[in-house]
């Protein structure tokens, strides 16, 4: 890409993100992960407790991108059925017609999907992977782009069905969206309290979405930063505080998001803040430390800092 063409993503991206922040206040940062993750045409998990507008903001995102937008409210009486869609008998004509399920959409919001039981669960992961749905031997791709925006509620403990390690690996980020910064809540409650809700105008459509996603495989990769991206994989795996280290998609993730992240900055090449920036996104849901170590004090997020601030950041000059 030459250098006007990256301007013109950074700008677009600029306007984006000050649409999407005209509705919601603060959360800069979920926003850009939400963003790389869907140019890198990945996935993410929300996690967050009540309360925080994650369904405000799936909404507001797909608004934005000029997406179609479904959301599924995942319960334990959810079947696959429900997320995929369904052969119905027309009894006048005496065949049967496909009814899409809402996952025939370009951003899905899969609200508490821990909720749901294994077995739903995975019809919606299929789809995540293979971006196709088959019913009865007849296989139909969904649209494009096809974003998953999966949300977990961290405090609920009973009636869910936590999500296995290999499901969640699935996914490119998980993004955790805490409490809002003081003057940023008082902001948003004035905002909400005095009604004058601005509309949010499309700032970036499908089509640029998919074309900049052909772009992220441009960015320019040192072999320098492949290295880098590689020990910090390997290290996960050989702490004896680590019970399962990070998998081979996970360094591909890696990579492949410092890529988009460094695009959407108006660069044509990766750096090694960018894969540092990314790190604890792509790694914190696909880390299992060993009871001992939990019980010893040490958390995954712990252990993500510990192992980026280990590896000497290579230069590239």
């Amino acid at each position: 890409m030459d250098q006007e063409k990256l301007d013109e993503v950074k700008k677009s991206v600029g306007q984006f993100k000050q649409e999407v922040h005209n509705v919601i206040v603060g959360y800069d940062d979920i926003i850009e992960g939400l963003l790389i993750s869907l140019l890198a045409k990945g996935h993410v998990i929300l996690e967050g407790v009540p309360g925080l507008a994650k369904t405000l903001l799936a909404k507001s995102f797909a608004s934005s991108a000029s997406c179609q937008f479904s959301r599924i409210q995942f319960t334990p009486d959810l079947v696959p059925s429900d997320v995929t869609g369904t052969n119905i008998f027309d009894q006048k004509s005496g065949e049967f017609s496909f009814r899409k399920g809402p996952v025939f959409t370009q951003i899905l919001l899969a609200d508490e999907i821990n909720r749901a039981p294994p077995r739903t669960q995975s019809a919606l992961l299929q789809c995540m992977q293979e971006r196709e749905v088959t019913i009865d031997d007849v296989t139909r791709s969904l649209p494009e782009p096809f974003f998953v925006i999966a949300t977990q509620n961290p405090i609920e403990m009973e009636g869910v069905y936590p999500l296995p390690e290999a499901q969640l690996d699935r996914f490119l980020f998980k993004l955790i969206m805490g409490y809002p910064e003081p003057e940023e809540e008082k902001s948003m409650v004035m905002k909400y309290a005095s009604g004058e809700i601005p509309e949010i105008r499309k700032a970036i459509t499908a089509e640029l979405i998919l074309e900049l996603q052909s772009y992220v495989h441009r960015v320019k990769l040192d072999s320098r930063i492949l290295d880098y991206v590689h020990e910090i994989v390997q290290r996960t795996r050989g702490d004896e505080r680590v019970m399962l280290g990070a998998s081979p998609r996970a360094a591909l993730y890696l990579t492949v998001s410092a890529q988009a992240r460094a695009m959407i900055r108006g660069r044509d090449y990766v750096t090694p803040s960018d894969v540092k920036a990314v790190a604890p996104d792509v790694l914190r849901h696909r880390l299992i430390l060993r009871p001992e170590a939990e019980l010893g004090g040490l958390t995954v997020e712990h252990l993500i800092q510990e192992v980026l601030e280990a590896i000497q950041i290579p230069s590239l000059v």
